[in-house]
């Protein structure tokens, strides 16, 4: 009984170990960003005469196999799989100025992800939103190509360093003074906070979130408004 015992748990071991991406997509990704990312902007035009090292990483993207039992891996790896296959989307339609200049770019091209077929709002909404409704980190770390979103990384998210990275770039953002914007009298905030306004108020006001990560906290009952979002493409 103890030798059948010991076998399925070996199988199931084997099983949960094959399921994970592997370090390789990771450490590939890592070096596509570090490549062509640069002060939060992304080389699309050189991109674009060498499209190999991209197309490697959406092959992988495709066949990968992550599950949700390992969780900063499977969440690292739908973060980098979104932020490359928003890459893949402007390269196949360079050069243009704005994402919202492709048709259907986010809700109509469907792309190949872990065997299932899905938009780049599936994976924002349908996969990580769904599935981790209480991690609102999540909108400064998903890169949609256009000036107003919090900055593209020149490094991959990975399983390991996945809480400080979200936690890092999150801080980044609400200290921003471009993004969050306080004159002392009113806050103004990205139309992120609008869109998605059930994810940041869950836990309190629009204040309540941004003074959670803000270094010079904003009066509790201060005014918010939006500003308008730039779709102009985060390209150098």
């Amino acid at each position: 009984m103890k030798k059948i015992i010991t076998i399925i748990s070996f199988f199931f071991a084997s099983q949960c170990i094959q399921s994970q991406v592997p370090a390789s997509f990771f450490s590939k990704a890592d070096q596509f960003f570090k490549t062509y990312i640069s002060e939060g902007k992304v080389k699309y035009a050189a991109i674009k005469k060498d499209t190999s090292s991209l197309d490697i990483l959406i092959e992988e993207i495709a066949s990968a196999t992550p599950t949700k039992s390992n969780k900063a891996n499977f969440q690292a790896f739908h973060i980098n799989a979104y932020n490359l296959l928003v890459i893949k989307g402007i390269v196949n339609n360079y050069p243009t100025k704005s994402p919202l200049d492709i048709n259907g770019f986010f809700d109509g091209k469907k792309y190949t992800v872990a065997g299932q077929k899905t938009t780049l709002n599936g994976i924002e909404n349908n996969i990580l939103r769904k599935n981790y409704s209480k991690e609102p980190r999540f909108h400064f770390v998903l890169v949609c190509a256009g000036l107003g979103c919090p900055p593209i990384i020149n490094e991959a998210y990975t399983p390991a360093k996945l809480e400080s990275q979200l936690q890092r770039q999150t801080k980044i953002a609400i200290n921003n003074p471009s993004f969050i914007k306080y004159d002392g009298k009113k806050l103004k905030i990205s139309q992120i906070f609008e869109w998605y306004a059930k994810d940041f108020k869950q836990f309190g006001s629009y204040v309540d979130f941004v003074n959670k990560y803000r270094k010079e906290k904003v009066p509790t009952k201060t005014k918010v408004g939006f500003y308008s979002y730039d779709w102009a493409l985060n390209k150098i």
